[in-house]
């Protein structure tokens, strides 16, 4: 009995320590509880789970080798473009309701603002894959490519191919691949691609004694930059899945969409690629005009406008949750929103809600079929509450809908990899391209709409009529959306 008490006594005392942990970690209230509920409710596998995947690496010493050596490159760039995007946001181009992005990003973000960028929109795999096999083909000088999931399939085989022949003609090849979205490539294909001449890295690798941790933080881009002036981003990685021109059985149709960005804007790009290279690979790569090419011209600007929001366990800020957040709050007349996950914060929805009540015309797009039904369940939670105050939820009926967009009235595109959830805004390594072109946010509001054709309106009425133990399974459900 003796040592029954001891025992009881030791787990009190552990929990309270861990609960202390949590509150000086977690910066997020909302997921500060969820922690401390999971730790009192279920004994010791609470304490496990928070330790295995809770911690708060950004206040960890795990990147802080990356954040001192990501700062020479971040440096140069803004000593060379300051100029440059100081002449930009004081050119008139930029409306006053969106400078409050601009400068945050700027600021915290470390992005300049880049303008006379040829940007096109790349609905699903068999528009992007064409135009990246071209661009590929074209460079002369460096190919840097970073994908989360990059699969040893038709499509993967195909630009691996390309990527082996423009290496052995002397141009340099850098493959950089999520160690746990990339999983399955497999050493043989890594090792063709370095017999080739191809450097390849992957990013953070999982070794088995540190599993839990590094599982939970993933590089979740997917960009690639050629010769410094040609970018690709968006939610497209490289597998036969983003494809529907393959003429296979049972073939689920994916919608998704990506952008090529052709002008300065992918210096920036370029800066993350490096210092995600940086993080992961022995050899390292140092600032230089050669991977930076300047054809910056302050006369003539036009609206093609680009800045990116990129954040990850090594920002001091959540820059893509912020950026997001301040470009509803700018909105005017209307907001549409495409993503798979909608797991919003609770700051997101309150500033959804504001669009709602004051009248701007708020749509949003979710897959109709879901690959997961925990983040279904919590998701449909938060369906509830918006349509309640009147926002326009539609199920992509058509296939699954992957594609991460936003468009703000008429003037703001935003295209990129993070999600709307807790993982994109705090786990992730994500970037999003944010294009400041009435042309651009044209041309993604009317894939938006077509979208819409494909889709059917959640009724509000039936949807808040459901029996109330549903209800009361996705609030529960939505305890955990932290952990989703």
């Amino acid at each position: 009995m003796k040592w029954i008490l001891l025992f009881e006594i030791a787990y009190i005392i552990l929990v309270i320590l861990v609960i202390l942990r949590v509150l000086y970690d977690t910066r997020s209230s909302t997921k500060a509880l969820a922690y401390i509920l999971f730790i009192l409710f279920i004994p010791f596998v609470g304490i496990i789970f928070y330790f295995s995947f809770g911690i708060n690496y950004r206040k960890r010493k795990l990147y802080s080798k990356k954040i001192v050596e990501d700062e020479p490159l971040r440096q140069s760039i803004k000593n060379r473009m300051n100029a440059y995007s100081e002449t930009i946001s004081n050119s008139g181009l930029i409306k006053r309701k969106s400078k409050t992005l601009v400068e945050y990003l700027r600021n915290a973000g470390n992005c300049p603002l880049t303008a006379n960028n040829d940007v096109k929109l790349l609905i699903n795999g068999e528009e992007k894959f064409p135009e990246l096999l071209k661009a590929i083909e074209n460079a002369k000088y460096h190919i840097h490519i970073e994908y989360y999931i990059y699969e040893n399939d038709v499509t993967g085989k195909q630009v691996a191919d390309l990527l082996i022949k423009k290496a052995k003609q002397g141009v340099e090849v850098r493959f950089l691949y999520d160690d746990f979205g990339s999983h399955r490539l497999g050493k043989k294909f890594i090792k063709k691609l370095r017999d080739a001449g191809v450097q390849t890295a992957p990013f953070y690798k999982i070794i088995w004694y540190a599993f839990a941790s590094r599982i939970n933080y993933r590089n979740h881009r997917k960009i690639v930059i050629i010769d410094g002036m040609v970018s690709f981003i968006g939610g497209i990685n490289m597998s036969d899945k983003y494809r529907n021109d393959l003429n296979r059985e049972n073939h689920l149709f994916w919608r998704d969409t990506h952008l090529m960005i052709r002008g300065q804007a992918s210096a920036y790009l370029q800066y993350l690629f490096m210092c995600d290279w940086n993080f992961c690979s022995a050899s390292h790569l140092e600032y230089s005009e050669y991977y930076f090419p300047d054809n910056t011209n302050q006369e003539n600007l036009d609206d093609k406008i680009v800045q990116f929001a990129a954040s990850g366990p090594d920002s001091e800020q959540p820059v893509i949750f912020y950026s997001l957040l301040e470009a509803i709050s700018s909105a005017k007349s209307s907001i549409f929103i495409t993503s798979p996950y909608f797991i919003p914060d609770e700051s997101l929805m309150d500033a959804l809600i504001i669009a709602v009540q004051g009248g701007l015309d708020v749509k949003i797009i979710i897959p109709g079929v879901s690959d997961s039904r925990m983040v279904n369940a919590a998701a449909n939670s938060y369906y509830s509450e918006l349509l309640q105050f009147g926002a326009k939820i539609y199920r992509y009926n058509k296939g699954f809908v992957h594609a991460k967009t936003m468009v703000i009235d008429d003037d703001l595109a935003i295209v990129g990899s993070a999600n709307m959830d807790y993982r994109s805004f705090d786990l992730n390594f994500e970037v999003n391209a944010m294009v400041y072109s009435k042309a651009t946010a044209a041309q993604l509001r009317e894939a938006f709409e077509k979208d819409l054709q494909e889709s059917e309106l959640i009724d509000a009425k039936t949807w808040l009529a459901r029996p109330t133990y549903i209800h009361l399974w996705e609030k529960l459900v939505r305890l955990t959306s932290p952990f989703l």
